[in-house]
């Protein structure tokens, strides 16, 4: 029988755990402006262990335990150093909350099992903050490829150039080229420009490509000695009739981005804010200047928070694809690490 209204839509109660600047900057933003997200969520309370300025009016809370108050949560949001997230995914998922949580959620494939292994116990979600494919030149990259305007790609090379590692906690004093943000700090990143950076890349390709077949990698510090993780990092995926290369690196003099995808009839580049495409006879320059912003970024979370919300709506368990996702990316992290440390290696000296 028809009615006269739709029925209203759940509203999805949460909270974040961890305020600095990317809860401040770009999840915050995006639950509470993000079209089809500002309406199916409500966010409770801000935890947060360290003394910290108030968020936006949310109640500020400096213990776990006193989100008991609020009553049962639906997920909980994890924006914490990266030593953390595990600890905090297992945590929300005991005590049944849905989970979403800053990347990597995991960075080895024990790591990945224990969090799929917790998620299908509760039957809850874990989403990873794989925002980057929300990003608009990445969905025009996936397109033109997905359209075959450059043919079959059989080489991708990706640069992302930074000066020092991202302070975090929403500015100040770590954004100095001599100072030592808990991103060069292996006690609370677990890894450096490679495990930080490196993992959105990682996701995008696996996305087009796949796992590769072979991992080589190298990872040293070339620049920031007060940091005790790398600053640069140099990653090739190979596969059987393709390669996939990444540089990366803390120590440059600019913040630059750059990608290019070679085809056998064509290419694709990406330098600076400027999308280029040369292929079948087609040529096109695209300016995401401000699309890529970093005042710009909660659109990206918006776009993967509504993948969450889509996600509870559909009673999805466990979510074997984020799971997946998850698996994928912490399986190439460990190989990649471990590529670096025991890759052979010939001192120049003998050879001559």
């Amino acid at each position: 029988m028809p009615t006269d209204a739709a029925a209203p839509r759940r509203v999805y109660r949460g909270a974040v755990i961890g305020s600095g600047g990317i809860a401040r900057s770009a999840h915050l933003p995006a639950f509470r402006q993000g079209p089809g997200v500002r309406d199916r969520v409500e966010i409770v309370a801000v935890v947060d262990s360290a003394d910290v300025p108030p968020v936006d009016g949310l109640p500020l809370l400096r213990r776990l335990d006193e989100l008991e108050r609020f009553g049962p949560l639906d997920f909980i949001d994890v924006c914490t150093p990266t030593a953390s997230h595990l600890e905090l995914v297992l945590w929300g998922l005991e005590r049944g909350s849905h989970v979403i949580c800053e990347k990597p959620v995991a960075l080895n494939r024990a790591e990945a099992a224990q969090v799929a292994a917790a998620a299908r116990a509760h039957s809850r979600i874990v989403m990873p903050c794989h925002q980057y494919r929300h990003n608009p030149g990445w969905l025009k990259v996936r397109e033109w490829l997905g359209a075959g305007l450059i043919g079959r790609w059989h080489l991708a090379e990706f640069a992302v150039y930074r000066q020092f590692a991202d302070p975090g906690g929403g500015g100040g004093g770590g954004a100095r080229p001599d100072a030592r943000p808990w991103r060069g700090t292996s006690g609370a990143s677990r890894g450096g420009v490679l495990l930080d950076h490196g993992t959105h890349l990682l996701y995008q390709v696996l996305d087009i490509a796949g796992m590769p077949s072979v991992v080589h990698a190298w990872t040293g510090r070339l620049l920031h000695r007060q940091y005790d993780v790398e600053d640069t990092a140099s990653l090739v995926l190979a596969y059987p009739d393709r390669l996939a290369v990444m540089f990366l690196t803390w120590a440059a003099r600019h913040r630059e981005n750059r990608m290019r995808f070679i085809g056998d009839a064509g290419t694709i580049e990406w330098v600076g804010g400027e999308l280029r495409l040369d292929g079948s006879g087609r040529t096109e320059r695209l300016d995401f200047s401000r699309e890529l912003d970093k005042a710009s970024y909660w659109r990206w979370f918006a776009g993967l928070f509504r993948e969450f919300v889509a996600a509870l709506d559909r009673e999805e368990g466990e979510g074997t694809a984020q799971l997946e996702d998850i698996a994928q990316v912490a399986a190439v992290l460990e190989l990649a690490y471990e590529a670096s440390r025991t890759a052979d290696q010939v001192p120049t000296a003998a050879t001559l």
